[in-house]
């Protein structure tokens, strides 16, 4: 079935009605729930050959984070649905107002390969609960997960109803000259942009989680071993092929020589003395990140790391030193095992430092300090983040999570997620028992006058 029949026959399906029943998408979802606990072993199987991710990762990062939004848009889909009655103004009198969210219609979602499943079943997830349809399209980087992915939506679902289609950049293309009801997609800032501009040909609305260089501040009141570790976790967390990762480290000069330490010490202990001979670290999706990544590294500013096995493209975790902007692993979102360390002399030299950048889709603060915690988390703009921690804002459903300025726009999980794949319609429903003439001419600028300016004031 080309894309075309694939299309009409979903415009065909939503037009009928079948997916706007709440009993049709709880039902549908339960069925992707258990299609995905049927199929773990193969999924965690597709993630260890596409990126190298160990069982007990796939299922912390990906499978289980995936059941975990499912379970929560099965538990409150029926509440999201309802139309909520809102405050109607005198001057309506007699009517009653409401917001009721509706499906956009056919979503396009386009995944990326860091977090093939994850990123390609969560959106999805959202997209049922809110009554769509879907075209899946993911990452031909990612081909044994697709596999997998491919053959539970086919279990569960009719391409009428949720499609999946394969291929690569001829197939993104394709699908962006074609007319979709909203678009959803998860990459790259470069694609991005690209992914805006054909849906601005349509205006069609579209939901962009991009990256870019998500800095991690720690200050000289933060508990360095404990920040070292968790930075440390989040830096290198699939080969550090996370788009919320610290990317770079802001470190105040004072306590610096003691983070770098505690972070190398860090590694060793949770990596072990050889990381490319530990069974649980990762790869890097392909050769041309491979090269990518290496480019990036100075070896005269590198404290730890640093050595690479090109046949099973592995990089060892690396961090550096002294890093200043000019420096070649500064000029693009890193995207790999490699840490650079830039020091800073004043709290507030962060904020000059930072002013004239990108929105950064994370960042991270380690700090005692709550007047900087409070400076750093109302004067900085990014998309989210977290104190004494990182990583860890987009493992909820209870919060959105998403980019701001060039980190992307919208947001999704659980609720939030439920309205980026809707339109909230405003209905005042007017009763006929009763007509208020003021309105309609001849006007009577007298009573009706005074009425009007004591309604509408």
């Amino acid at each position: 079935m080309n894309i075309d029949e694939i299309l009409k026959e979903q415009r065909d399906f939503f037009h009928s009605g079948r997916t706007l029943p709440v009993s049709f998408r709880i039902k549908m979802l339960k069925k992707l729930y258990s299609s995905i606990k049927e199929n773990e072993d193969e999924i965690n199987q597709a993630l260890k050959a596409d990126l190298g991710k160990s069982e007990f990762e796939g299922f912390m990062c990906e499978v289980g984070l995936s059941l975990s939004e499912i379970s929560y848009m099965i538990a409150h889909t029926k509440r999201f649905a309802k139309r909520k009655i809102v405050k109607t103004p005198l001057t309506h009198f007699a009517s009653t107002s409401f917001a009721k969210n509706s499906p956009y219609g056919n979503v396009l979602i386009m995944s990326p390969w860091n977090y093939p499943f994850l990123l390609t079943i969560e959106p999805l997830a959202d997209a049922i609960a809110a009554g769509n349809t879907a075209v899946v399209k993911p990452s031909a980087y990612s081909p044994e997960t697709s596999s997998v992915m491919a053959k539970i939506i086919g279990e569960c679902f009719s391409p009428e109803y949720v499609a999946m289609v394969t291929g690569g950049r001829k197939e993104n293309s394709e699908l962006l000259d074609k007319k979709f009801d909203m678009v959803f997609f998860t990459g790259s800032q470069a694609v991005g942009k690209e992914v805006l501009r054909r849906c601005a040909e349509r205006l069609t609305p579209a939901v962009l989680e991009l990256g870019g260089k998500s800095p991690c501040i720690i200050d000289a009141t933060a508990n360095i071993k404990l920040a070292a570790r968790r930075v440390v976790f989040g830096k290198y967390l699939n080969c550090g092929q996370t788009c919320v990762a610290p990317d770079y480290v802001l470190c105040d000069r004072s306590i610096k020589d003691k983070f770098v330490k505690a972070v190398i010490d860090e590694i060793k202990k949770q990596y072990g003395e050889k990381p490319l001979e530990n069974p649980d670290y990762g790869k890097i999706i392909n050769e041309k990140h491979f090269d990518r990544i290496l480019g990036l590294i100075d070896k005269e500013k590198t404290v730890s790391g640093g050595e690479a096995d090109r046949a099973a493209l592995q990089i060892e975790p690396t961090v550096m030193d002294n890093v200043n902007f000019d420096d070649a692993v500064m000029g693009e979102e890193i995207f790999g095992p490699v840490m650079p360390i830039i020091a800073y002399d004043k709290f507030d030299d962060i904020f000059e430092i930072l002013k004239d950048r990108q929105k950064p889709l994370a960042l991270y603060i380690f700090s005692q300090n709550k007047e900087n915690i409070c400076k750093v988390t109302d004067r900085i703009s990014f998309g989210g983040g977290c104190i004494n921690d990182v990583v860890i804002h987009l493992a909820t459903s209870e919060m959105g999570f998403g980019g701001v300025g060039e980190s992307g726009m919208g947001t999704y999980h659980g609720k939030v997620g439920f309205e980026a794949f809707s339109h909230k319609k405003s209905i005042v429903d007017k009763k006929t028992f009763i007509d208020l003439p003021m309105r309609y001419q001849p006007y009577n600028r007298g009573l009706y006058g005074k009425l009007l300016r004591m309604f509408l004031k």
